[in-house]
């Protein structure tokens, strides 16, 4: 890891210097504490820096971190039925580690390391494969199948593929590419949180969705892929809409995002 020393501190923002070889966007940790933190702007070795986590007792000379790796998120199974904080930090795992309080610097990793989860492969030996390809599936929950896809930056040809019960970093296949470079590939990746995934196609909404709530069926009926608004002042029921809709709509998954107020 690079390291360099803190100069300023304001608040969440902190300023650094000797990280000239830096990126904006990488995952720092701050002080002894060992704080997340992400780089906003550099200038030369000076690096503006956005800290996740309260800065109190953090000054001038202490040291910085750079991991040399983007604010990413892990993508794989564990990832339904969970809660996380902003930065993809479990809070049930950290409230069994640490209590109900999050202490600053905890670092707990997004997806369960021990738990071991049934690999049906879908790909065979001498498959050519490339990115957003399904080499096989994880029954997540009764409902949901989770399909366990090639990363998007990576092809070639199956060499290896095995079925059993894996965690999410251990190895289910191996493919090789045109330069015989083979490549592991696990349950789990890891992907930048500010480049946005790759698709093959957009479906344009055509379906209506059963929301479940009669009023908005009837006079604002919402697409299945579509969007909706609830705008309103303070106390009007924007949030219960939010829970009514997660808990009666006709869909598969609810993803839920608070931010703000609750």
């Amino acid at each position: 890891m690079m390291s360099g020393t803190i100069t300023k501190v304001s608040g969440p923002l902190v300023v650094a210097e000797g990280l000239a070889d830096a990126n904006v966007s990488d995952v720092v940790r701050v002080g002894s504490q060992r704080l997340i933190g992400e780089i906003l702007n550099m200038t030369g070795d000076k690096a503006s820096i956005q800290v996740y986590e309260e800065t109190s007792g953090i000054g001038p000379g202490a040291v910085v971190e750079s991991t040399g790796m983007p604010m990413s998120v892990e993508l794989g199974p564990g990832m339904l039925e969970n809660i996380y904080d902003g930065i993809q930090r479990p809070l049930p795992e950290i409230r069994e580690r640490v209590g109900s309080t999050i202490s600053r610097g905890v670092d707990v990793p997004a997806l369960n390391r021990e738990k071991k989860w049934e690999f049906t492969p879908v790909a065979k030996v001498g498959d050519k494969l490339s990115g957003g390809d399904v080499i096989g599936t994880v029954q997540e929950t009764s409902a949901i199948l989770h399909k366990i896809m090639v990363p998007p930056t990576m092809s070639g040809t199956v060499v290896s593929i095995q079925s059993g019960t894996f965690t999410v970093t251990e190895t289910v296949a191996v493919i090789e590419d045109g330069n015989k470079v083979r490549h592991e590939l696990s349950m789990m990746q890891k992907w930048p949180v500010r480049i946005n995934r790759p698709y093959a196609k957009k479906f344009m909404p055509s379906r209506p969705m059963n929301s479940g709530q009669r009023i908005i069926d009837t006079l604002f009926p919402i697409a299945k892929g579509g969007t909706a608004a609830v705008p309103g002042p303070f106390g009007s029921g924007k949030t219960v809409v939010q829970h009514q809709l997660a808990k009666w709509s006709d869909v598969d998954i609810v993803v839920y995002i608070g931010c703000g107020e609750r």
